[in-house]
């Protein structure tokens, strides 16, 4: 027993170690031994002591642990709002010494020309009264130089300059130096065998540097735009029968001065396919593969196209669609045979998942009001999804011409069968100033002043106002039309006009026409539109020149004409604006008698097709055919009658073309005709240049008067002629050049070589 409480005794102290570690906070205590009797706080100005000492992971009254002390600072640096923090023991207390971090009272930017400072201040995070850390500052010098390089400027520069105020305030300047914008100077392409350099360059956004770039940023370095690239050469090759085509990659090297980059693609182009057998399979009830057959464009052996095969399956859809299956589905099984490279594909239709749209988003307008857009879709809230409607409305948004860019495109909506189509739009200027200027025997020194705005305050309506001041003559007029007349698809407008004439040198007279009108508008169907116009002016004849045609001078000299105008129009153009695709028909009429001193009946018939024949080639043919016919035993006034000549038959001067006293004076006809068959086509220069040439060849007549005479020179033979041309896509606005030569004409015929028309647009 004595042997055993010695033993005890011995090991007393091993024990006490051991109770001492397994107790809470026992291994501080024995490592520390003193606790903590209270916790000073200095240095602070703007933060509480209290709020400090929060931040602490040890209090008053526990032992003294080194862990926690380091666990404790690191807290507090965390916060940023300290430079420096530091913990110290002093006898039985634990001082905390801190350096605050400064306030931010102003930031500045220095030196920046290209970028404005809202940019700049979007893109940083530092702000007025916030707290000033190292950290931050040099994250807003990367983004600001990210920023710069993404708009070419990769030689650019930012240092920051912190500036001290009292109250523990700094001010912080941003110097910039800009740089030079780091332009593309060589881009080489690896691989390419079918499609040389220079085609290649064409294909891609990114552009090597030239001094006609100056307007464009495309000649600058951009990563996105790099990206973008790759996508076009995938296009493009796919486009020629490539099927197999890659871009392995896509490398921009940066010359050591920063001044210039040289991008290298290496591709493979891979194996060139044809199209083999184009089958199409159906599950729809009352659809048969002869029914939409024809809406497949390309054919048997036909080079592989995958914007046509894409093109395909969109007629399909639409085909479908148009024969009462709104819900349809079109997937081609494509079937790839290396060894003879041809491309087999089957179109497999089939009924599509029930979709309606849920809601129709707008995105981009800032001018441009919401009812303005919505009103074109075909589609409405809560409609059934529709394929051909959906691309009806796409293309009469494009009709519109407000937009620099649109996209409409579906999203999935808050269901499986709901469908959200989202227009996202980038409005351009729908202002313009039309100017004209020239000389002609006719009218001599001529200026030509138009001013329409065609979306006047945001609401869609077309405003006109336009002036032409000559040596022999003056023309003023002003228009106003509202295309959602009472919120409905019918438009409605206004017209007023005050015009004067010097037709000395052509017919030997002047003429001075003062009126106005109303007119209105409506679809019949999607393609087919009416029109109705009402027009009352009143006129005088005057200023006889000697020697005029006795024909002339037997017209009233005074006189008033009402006259009622009717227009249907059918129109399958892929783009109003600028036709590569599909055909329109014009019919106008007009009656003149409805009171008034004028009573004719007049016809005019006209139409066009449009054939795309290459990339960028376009074959135009029109066409136009007039008559008109007195009636209440009045005949046709000279002023009413067909003028043939100008800008319908290039090389023949306005007027030019038809019956023609001896005296030389130009007396219109009754009927008319006139052909045009024109190509436009690329010059092969770079597309910043906007040059399109174009050959033309025109054609067509004028002729009968009643009454007439035996000096009046009548013949009604067909007149002709060829010509070429230039059209200039200029930053002053079109411009476009036309030189004629006459090759069928009558000797009487007045001739005008070179027509050129311009303009400029705000």
């Amino acid at each position: 027993m004595k042997g055993l409480i010695d033993a005890m005794r011995r090991l007393a102290p091993a024990f006490a170690l051991l109770i001492a570690l397994i107790a809470p906070g026992g291994f501080a205590r024995a490592q520390t031994g003193d606790l903590v009797r209270e916790i000073h706080v200095e240095g602070t100005q703007r933060i509480e002591p209290e709020t400090i000492r929060s931040y602490l992971t040890f209090q008053r009254g526990e032992a003294y642990d080194p862990a926690r002390i380091d666990s404790s600072l690191k807290t507090l640096f965390a916060t940023g709002l300290f430079a420096d923090v530091t913990i110290r023991r002093q006898g039985g207390n634990v001082i905390v010494a801190v350096v605050e971090n400064p306030v931010v009272n102003r930031i500045a930017f220095e030196g920046n020309k290209k970028l404005s400072d809202e940019t700049l201040t979007s893109e940083t995070t530092l702000r007025p009264r916030n707290i000033y850390t190292r950290t931050k500052i040099q994250n807003d010098v990367q983004r600001i130089l990210t920023l710069y390089r993404r708009n070419g400027r990769f030689a650019a520069t930012v240092e920051p300059k912190v500036i001290r105020l009292p109250q523990n305030r700094v001010d912080v300047v941003f110097e910039i130096d800009e740089g030079a914008p780091t332009a593309v100077q060589r881009i080489r392409f690896v691989g390419n065998k079918e499609f040389g350099d220079g085609k290649l360059r064409d294909v891609i956004r990114t552009k090597e540097t030239r001094w006609f770039r100056f307007l464009s940023s495309d000649d600058t370095y951009d990563p996105d735009r790099l990206t973008l690239d790759r996508e076009l050469l995938r296009q493009f090759y796919l486009s020629k029968g490539f099927a197999d085509f890659r871009v392995l990659s896509a490398i921009a090297e940066l010359t050591p001065d920063r001044n210039d980059f040289f991008i290298t693609f290496t591709i493979d182009e891979g194996a060139r396919y044809r199209f083999g057998k184009l089958d199409i399979e159906s599950a729809l009830r009352g659809v048969t593969p002869a029914d939409v057959a024809d809406a497949i464009e390309v054919e048997e052996g036909d080079w592989y196209n995958g914007k046509e095969l894409e093109t395909a399956v969109d007629n399909l859809i639409l085909r479908v669609s148009g024969m009462g299956h709104p819900f349809v589905d079109v997937r081609p099984r494509i079937d790839r045979d290396r060894e003879k490279r041809v491309i087999n594909v089957a179109f497999e239709i089939g009924e599509g998942p029930r979709m309606f749209v849920e809601r129709i988003e707008i995105v981009g307008n800032v001018r441009t009001q919401d009812r303005v857009i919505r009103r074109e879709f075909r589609l409405a809230e809560g409609d059934a999804f529709n394929a051909a409607k959906l691309k009806r409305s796409r293309q009469r948004l494009k009709n519109l011409n407000y937009f620099e860019k649109l996209n409409v495109e579906q999203i999935p909506g808050s269901a499986p069968d709901k469908t959200i189509l989202k227009a996202e739009v980038e409005e351009k200027s729908t202002g313009s100033i039309s100017l004209g200027v020239g000389y002609s025997t006719s009218n001599g020194a001529l200026s030509d002043v138009t001013l329409r705005e065609r979306n006047f305050l945001g609401r869609g309506q077309d405003v006109r106002i336009g002036g032409r001041v000559a040596q022999r003559g003056t023309q003023i007029d002003f228009g106003f039309t509202e295309p959602a007349f009472l919120d409905r698809e019918l438009s409605a407008g206004f017209d007023a006009f005050h015009v004067t004439r010097d037709l000395q040198d052509i017919s030997g007279y002047r003429f001075k026409s003062t009126g106005g009108g109303v007119r209105f508008g409506y679809l019949i169907t999607e393609r087919l539109s009416q029109g109705w116009r009402y027009t009352l002016r009143s006129a005088e004849l005057h200023n006889f020149r000697t020697g005029i045609s006795p024909l002339i001078l037997a017209e009233d000299t005074s006189f008033v004409s009402s006259e009622i105008g009717h227009t249907l129009s059918y129109d399958r153009l892929d783009n109003i604006v600028d036709p590569t695709s599909g055909y329109f028909i014009r019919m106008n009429n007009d009656v003149a008698g409805l009171g008034g001193d004028v009573f004719h009946l007049r016809n005019k018939l006209s139409g066009g097709k449009y054939f795309p024949l290459a990339d960028e080639w376009v074959l135009g043919l029109r066409a136009t055919g007039g008559y008109i016919t007195g009636y209440n035993g009045k005949t046709v006034r000279i002023n009413d009658r067909f003028l043939v000549g100008g800008d319908d038959i290039r090389g023949f001067r306005t007027g030019g073309i038809g019956p023609r006293d001896n005296t030389g004076d130009t007396l219109g006809g009754e009927w008319m005709y006139t052909g045009t068959a024109e190509v436009l086509f690329p010059l092969g220069l770079p597309p910043e240049f906007g040059l399109r040439g174009k050959m033309f060849t025109d054609m067509g007549s004028a002729g009968k008067i009643d009454p007439t005479s035996a000096t009046v020179r009548d013949t009604g033979s067909l007149r002709a002629s060829v010509g070429a041309g230039l059209n200039w896509a200029s930053p002053f606005g079109p411009i476009g050049i036309d030189f004629g030569i006459p090759v069928l004409k009558e000797s009487f015929d007045k001739t005008e070589l070179f027509r050129v028309n311009f303009g400029t647009k705000f």
